[in-house]
């Protein structure tokens, strides 16, 4: 099984999962990156994935539809153009055609319906395709959740086994560094990874998929409990934060300002 990274609009990846004959697109913005890879490497779409409502992860859905009448799955609480499977949390999608299911977990915070797809192909082989909610050293900004639900959404991510793959959509890894290494100007696993993705970058080649072993180690979101996170929170804010989920509003709020 094979994971592409399409470049779409100034900074989005579209995922797209192939056996060399079929394809499963992951939050097509734009059909016409998706088209051209499939022409190129003769790969029949056999689905669509989506996970929130977002046009830059949807705008594509309907160009594609009409190159092929494939299953659009989506989360059953948002519109999402197209979509014929609705899901919810704790179902599971098996795509006809390739041999790969995914567990659905919803993630609510950056949308309310936002869903993440898991799958775990065995022999160490894990994947979550978890859209604007978990990026490599940040996180997704609350348009619509809380909180809370944002907080919890990540812990849930952050309980799965931690040599899963991370592919989210969008190229944000570096600036999410910088804020990162403010956070933590402490952790040297900041600052190797940062050194790691400036190469990947000066190469013209993603910084993703990052590994959850990787995020638990650099990402401030994940890390609303060290103590280095918490006391640096309280020098910025003048207060310390009164619980998990304040500390998390606080950081979001501080990096939504950076």
């Amino acid at each position: 099984m094979h994971i592409v990274a399409l470049h779409a609009f100034r900074d989005n990846y579209i995922w797209m999962i192939h056996d060399t004959r079929h394809a499963l697109v992951v939050d097509p913005g734009d059909a016409g990156p998706v088209l051209t890879a499939c022409k190129a490497q003769g790969l029949a779409i056999a689905g669509i994935l989506v996970t929130h409502h977002h046009a830059d992860h949807t705008g594509g859905i309907h160009d594609l539809l009409r190159h092929a009448q494939v299953p659009v799955w989506g989360p059953a609480t948002e519109d999402i153009p197209g979509m014929s499977q609705p899901l919810r949390d704790g179902d599971h999608v098996a795509p006809r055609g390739i041999d790969l299911g995914f567990d659905v977990i919803h993630v609510p915070g950056h949308t309310l319906g936002h869903i993440a797809f898991y799958a775990d192909g065995g022999f160490g082989n894990r994947f979550v395709f978890c859209g604007d909610t978990l990026f490599s050293a940040g996180c997704g900004r609350l348009f619509e959740g809380t909180p809370e639900q944002m907080l919890h959404s990540l812990d849930r991510l952050a309980a799965l086994p931690r040599d899963t793959r991370v592919f989210c959509t969008h190229e944000y890894t570096l600036s999410n560094l910088q804020f990162a290494q403010f956070v933590e100007p402490g952790n040297q696993a900041i600052q190797t990874y940062r050194q790691w993705c400036e190469g990947k970058r000066a190469e013209g080649l993603p910084t993703l998929p990052s590994t959850l072993e990787q995020e638990l180690r650099v990402n401030p979101f994940l890390r609303v409990d060290e103590i280095d996170v918490l006391v640096r929170l309280t020098e910025h804010t003048g207060r310390e934060p009164t619980s998990r989920a304040d500390a998390f509003a606080l950081l979001r709020q501080w990096k939504d300002d950076f």
